[in-house]
């Protein structure tokens, strides 16, 4: 990933040193584990963890270096582990391991710990979310279908559905965590036949992973439902980002993003403020979605493994785990740092002259007596009316003999507040587990 979408936390758990920190830990108690069965002498497996090797930059190159030996970088790295240790204690480093035990349980502990920093993440922007739609419960706006003006609604009722979709993501990545929670040091084709099924169980509870059958590596579905949660959430993202990019348009203006002291919005047009938090996390969004792509046809391999699904999980697990906690820490700058226009969504509300109101007109055209086709009729009629003439819709309605409605009825239903009087049942979902 490049560092423009990198976060220091995130970068940490997926940098060199961290990866080879983790690959040293599991050889470790592995090795423990095997001299508590009696197959390791105890005195070796002290030696192992009292000399081992303090994984840095240096011993990344030392890695690097003996890998253009080996043309193999989990053989180069228990080579230079083993030539840390030394003999005879070495010898028994990587003990009826295969090479996926050590690299597929790595990424499993990676990815669930870069999991715990997604959800803190999603938490925050959850919170900012339901503060940004509680302030704006009432605060009226005109709905929009296909981009055209619908019915009112309330800006706060459109955050908090945002926000439950947020909830339903920390539940997608909450259920892939514990997919990906697991280890796996079953040998050669995951039998077991060089190592005691005892020896994983252990390493397994040292790590907080639970040990899953395999064969000789871990099964890739359970990667891709990591992938398909951090894709999810952009697509979540990208859904509100989409929707602030609209309603800042200069046409609408309705929301702004924060405009920082000495920010430019272009660099040949003073005057410009444009959405680029929100485009960026649009973007970014189809990063993770073609990252989900690639996952899924990781999980075919052949046979009990090939490793057509390596060279690509080394870009999309670490890139898609680095790019859905940025995109969640712009969304929660953007969020918290939106500027809501009120006065400018009443006058966008209305626009069109009071047509807005047309479905509850036409309703109480039913209840008057006249049939659902004519009341539609006579309805669209002067909706169309009064947009092409500029003319008040409900002057026009009061004006037509055809329309047999007292003022109060009309009143009522050009009422704002008895339009929005159920829009707060949004909320009582927000405050309750049921999203």
């Amino acid at each position: 990933m490049i560092e423009r979408y990198s976060l220091p936390e995130m970068a940490e758990i997926f940098s060199d040193e961290s990866k080879f920190r983790r690959y040293l830990e599991i050889e470790l108690l592995a090795t423990a584990a095997h001299s508590e069965l009696g197959v390791v002498p105890r005195e070796h497996a002290q030696t192992c963890r009292d000399r081992a090797p303090v994984v840095d930059a240096k011993f990344v190159a030392e890695v690097s270096e003996r890998e253009r030996v080996t043309d193999h970088d989990v053989a180069a790295f228990v080579d230079v582990v083993q030539q840390h240790i030394g003999m005879p204690a070495s010898a028994w480093i990587h003990h009826g391991l295969t090479s996926s035990d050590v690299v597929d349980t790595a990424w499993c502990w990676m990815l669930r710990d870069a999991a715990v920093l997604i959800d803190r993440a999603l938490v925050d922007f959850y919170e900012s979310l339901v503060n940004l739609a509680n302030k704006h419960r009432s605060t009226a706006m005109i709905g929009r279908t296909h981009g055209v003006h619908a019915e009112p609604t309330t800006f706060g009722a459109k955050v908090a559905l945002w926000a439950l979709q947020v909830r339903r993501d920390r539940e997608r990545l909450a259920a892939a965590t514990k997919r990906i929670a697991v280890c796996k040091l079953s040998g050669a084709v995951g039998t077991y036949s060089n190592i005691d099924p005892e020896v994983e169980r252990r390493v397994g509870a040292a790590l907080d992973l639970v040990p899953v059958p395999a064969t000789q590596v871990i099964a890739r579905d359970r990667h891709a439902e990591y992938l398909w949660a951090c894709a999810s959430i952009g697509t979540t993202i990208e859904t509100i980002a989409i929707e602030l990019r609209h309603l800042q348009r200069t046409e609408v203006n309705e929301v702004r993003e924060g405009f920082g002291a000495g920010q430019k919005g272009s660099s040949a047009m003073p005057h410009k403020r444009n959405p680029i938090s929100s485009e960026t996390l649009t973007g970014l969004s189809r990063v993770l979605r073609a990252n989900l792509q690639v996952g899924l046809q990781d999980v075919a391999l052949w046979h009990e493994r090939d490793i057509s699904h390596s060279s690509a999980e080394r870009i999309v697990l670490p890139d898609s785990s680095l790019l859905v906690y940025y995109v969640l820490r712009r969304a929660t700058k953007l969020v918290t740092n939106l500027e809501v226009d009120s006065g400018q969504m009443l006058r966008n509300l209305d626009l069109l002259h009071g047509v807005v109101f047309s479905q509850p007109v036409l309703l109480l055209l039913v209840s008057s007596g006249m049939s659902r086709d004519e009341a539609y009729r006579l309805v669209q009629e002067l909706s169309a009316k009064a947009i092409s003439t500029k003319t008040n819709f409900k002057r026009l309605l009061s004006s037509d003999d055809r329309v047999k409605l007292s003022s109060q009825k009309l009143d009522e239903a050009f009422d704002l507040n008895i339009a929005l009087k159920r829009s707060q049942v949004v909320f009582d979902a927000l405050s309750s587990d049921n999203s």
